[in-house]
C-alpha cells in the first residue's frame, strides 16, 4: 500500500501505527478482542495485520500476539537490509580491481578529478568545505559576486566560523564598490580576513591545504579538484604571494587616489596593459571590470593626455612617465 492509499482524516505511513491504533491494539490484548466497528477508526490495525477476525463472531476482532506481529513486520525489512548488503559487497568486489589499478597507475592516482556541471561542482564544494577544520583560502576575481553566489558562500562559511576555522579571501579592487560583496564582508565581519588586488588570478579555493579547486573552462561549467600534495602546495604559495601584495579591506588602495594631473591608479594600470598590447576585453578581465567601464577609463585617459587615436595614446603614455610612476 502506498501513501496514496491513505484514508482521509487518518494520514500516516503504511508501516506506522497511529495513536488510535496503539490504544485499540492495547485494548485488544487486555480484553482478548475488540468490536470490528471500533477498528474502523484505525485502519492501520488491519493494514499491519495486528488483528484478525474472531472465528466465533465476525463482528469482533482478535489481536495477533506481539511477538508474532513484530516478526511479521520486521522480517521484510531485514530481508531488504540483507539484499542491500549483498549489493554493496558486489559493488566492492566489482571495483576492487579498478582500485588496485588506480593505486599502481601514476596517471590514475595523480590526485586530479574533473567536475563537469555546476550541480556536481557545487555538491563537491559543499561536501569538502563542510569538512574543513583548519583553514580556507579563496580567490574571487571580478568586480563582485552575484547575490545568489553570496548567499551560497554565506551558507558554506557560517558553520566554519562557528568552528573557528581560519579564513582568508582575496577580491579585486573593483569588488569594493559592489553592493552584494560589501554586504557579504559586513556580514562575516572580522572573522574572515579580506584583502583586494588590482589584478588577480582566476578563482581558487584551497581547503585545509589538502584539496584545491580551480576552474577548467572560462564558462566555469568545468572545474578541477586537486589533491596532489605538490599541486596544492604550489597553489597555496601563489595565494600567499598575492596576499602579501594585497590591500586590507579597511584600507584605501592607491589605485583610487587621483595622481599625476588627475590620472587615477586604475587608469595607470590600464595604460600599462595597453602598452603591453592587451585588447580591451583582456584588460577588463584582468582588472575585474566590465568592458564598458574599461573603455570609459581609456577614453578619459586619452582625453587627459590629448590623444586622438589608439596609436597616439600608446606613444603619449610612454612619454608621460605614467609607467615609471606605476612601478
Amino acid at each position: 500500500m502506498g501513501t496514496d492509499d491513505q484514508i482521509p482524516g487518518h494520514p500516516h505511513s503504511p508501516r506506522e501505527l497511529c495513536e488510535a491504533g496503539r490504544q485499540l491494539y492495547a485494548d485488544a490484548l487486555r480484553t482478548g478482542r475488540i468490536p470490528r466497528s471500533e477498528a474502523a477508526q484505525a485502519p492501520c490495525l488491519i493494514d499491519l495485520a495486528l488483528v484478525h477476525a474472531d472465528p466465533d463472531d465476525p463482528e469482533w476482532l482478535r489481536p495477533l500476539p506481539p511477538t508474532v506481529a513484530l516478526g511479521h513486520l520486521v522480517h521484510p525489512i531485514e530481508q531488504e537490509i540483507q539484499e542491500r548488503r549483498r549489493v554493496a559487497i558486489g559493488l566492492t568486489e566489482t571495483f576492487a580491481p579498478f582500485l588496485a589499478m588506480a593505486a599502481q597507475n601514476p596517471v590514475a592516482a595523480s590526485g586530479m578529478t574533473v567536475l563537469e556541471g555546476l550541480g556536481l561542482i557545487n555538491t563537491t564544494l559543499d561536501r569538502v568545505v563542510a569538512e574543513c577544520s583548519e583553514e580556507l583560502l579563496t580567490v574571487q576575481p571580478g568586480s563582485g559576486r552575484k547575490p545568489e553566489t553570496i548567499a551560497e558562500g554565506l551558507r558554506r562559511v557560517m558553520p566554519l566560523l562557528d568552528r573557528r576555522v581560519k579564513m582568508r579571501t582575496l577580491y579585486q579592487h573593483t569588488a569594493r564598490h559592489h553592493p552584494a560583496t560589501i554586504a557579504y564582508v559586513d556580514r562575516i565581519g572580522t572573522d574572515v580576513e579580506v584583502r583586494t588586488l588590482e589584478e588577480s588570478v582566476d578563482r581558487l579555493i584551497v581547503v585545509d591545504r589538502k584539496v584545491a579547486f580551480i576552474p577548467a573552462r572560462s564558462d566555469r561549467q568545468v572545474a578541477l579538484q586537486l589533491r596532489h600534495p605538490g599541486l596544492v602546495e604550489y597553489l597555496v604559495g601563489v595565494f600567499d604571494q598575492l596576499w602579501r601584495h594585497a590591500v586590507p579591506w579597511d584600507e584605501q588602495p592607491d589605485a583610487y587616489r587621483p595622481e599625476l594631473d588627475g590620472i587615477t591608479g586604475t587608469q595607470r594600470s590600464i595604460a600599462k596593459l595597453l602598452v603591453e598590447g592587451h585588447v580591451d576585453d583582456a584588460i577588463a578581465r584582468r582588472l575585474g571590470m566590465n568592458v564598458r567601464t574599461c573603455r570609459s577609463h581609456i577614453a578619459r585617459l586619452a582625453t587627459t593626455l590629448g590623444s586622438g587615436s589608439r596609436t597616439q595614446l600608446g606613444y603619449l603614455i610612454a612619454r608621460s612617465g605614467l609607467l615609471d610612476a606605476s612601478d
